[in-house]
């Protein structure tokens, strides 16, 4: 396996710093959060507003360039773009791409559509796969793949939803990433058997946790739960059986760090995550 780090789950750093940072600890890859941010309401710095380790999408083409001359000269590799662009809006899914080649990476992150239950699924998600259809033909022009994330609240929660969305598209242009600490929140499938599902469109991998918590009562008494994110080694994900479950399907890409806890200090979490990670590795390669 080889490991980055996505840096939404770094937003202290500068992308410097983090570079500098992530080579010293002994990753492999960085992949960059691109977006064009709103400020943190409390001037401090968060994973998803304020997040000092995000290059603008408006600004992407022009500071390729650099974003990819500084990882480089950090001895890392840049697997994936994590953009928040949409199928549902090409124009920008257009600028992703062109920025992505332009910068090196092979892949990026092209979301679907959110699902709410305030439209039918089936008709949505149909609408979605002809606007993929065309980030796919886009994907094969720009010589990059698209891919999608499983995700809660969206229309692919789970890694048969995903095979699902892309079936029939050519999986040498879209992907999936696959999520296991999305999936506690929901769309929870047995790793393997979601891995076969998805098959040659398992294109990279999200490594956090997350976990379960009773935070109230309801009306009638019953119990109210709550999923967050939770460390590594303290969530719901079961790391070894997902690793058991990656070496059974043949897996051995990238694996992507998007830790959200904060139990632990950032860089204290980012060394740990990696020296438990190479240590299930150890135990997968040992059987």
């Amino acid at each position: 396996m080889r490991y980055s780090v996505f840096t939404v789950s770094t937003p202290e750093w500068d992308p410097a710093t983090a570079v500098r940072k992530l080579s010293e600890m002994g990753y492999e890859g960085v992949e960059w959060r691109v977006t064009d941010q709103q400020p943190s309401p409390d001037g401090q710095p968060g994973f998803w507003t304020g997040n000092r380790c995000t290059w603008p999408l408006s600004r992407l083409q022009e500071e390729a360039a650099c974003m990819r001359s500084l990882t480089e000269q950090a001895g890392l590799a840049i697997p994936v773009l994590g953009t928040y662009v949409s199928c549902a809006n090409l124009g920008e899914v257009e600028l992703a791409m062109a920025g992505a080649a332009a910068a090196g990476a092979p892949a990026l992150r092209v979301n679907v559509p959110a699902y709410d239950a305030s439209r039918p699924y089936l008709p949505l998600r149909e609408e979605a796969r002809a606007q993929y259809r065309e980030v796919a033909r886009m994907a094969k022009r720009y010589g990059v793949r698209a891919l999608i994330e499983i995700h809660m609240g969206n229309l692919v929660p789970s890694a048969s939803a995903a095979a699902a969305f892309l079936d029939g598209l050519d999986p040498e242009h879209v992907g999936v990433i696959h999520d296991a600490g999305n999936m506690v929140y929901e769309g929870f499938e047995n790793y393997r058997l979601g891995l076969e599902v998805l098959g040659p469109y398992l294109a990279h991998v999200h490594l956090k946790s997350a976990r379960w918590e009773i935070v109230g009562t309801r009306l009638d008494g019953s119990a109210e739960w709550r999923a967050s994110f939770a460390p590594l080694r303290k969530g719901i994900v079961d790391v070894e059986a997902l690793y058991r479950a990656l070496y059974a399907v043949g897996y051995r890409g990238w694996i992507s760090f998007e830790d959200f806890s904060t139990e632990i200090p950032l860089e204290e979490r980012l060394w740990d995550n990696l020296a438990y990670a190479r240590e299930l590795e150890s135990r997968c390669e040992g059987r």
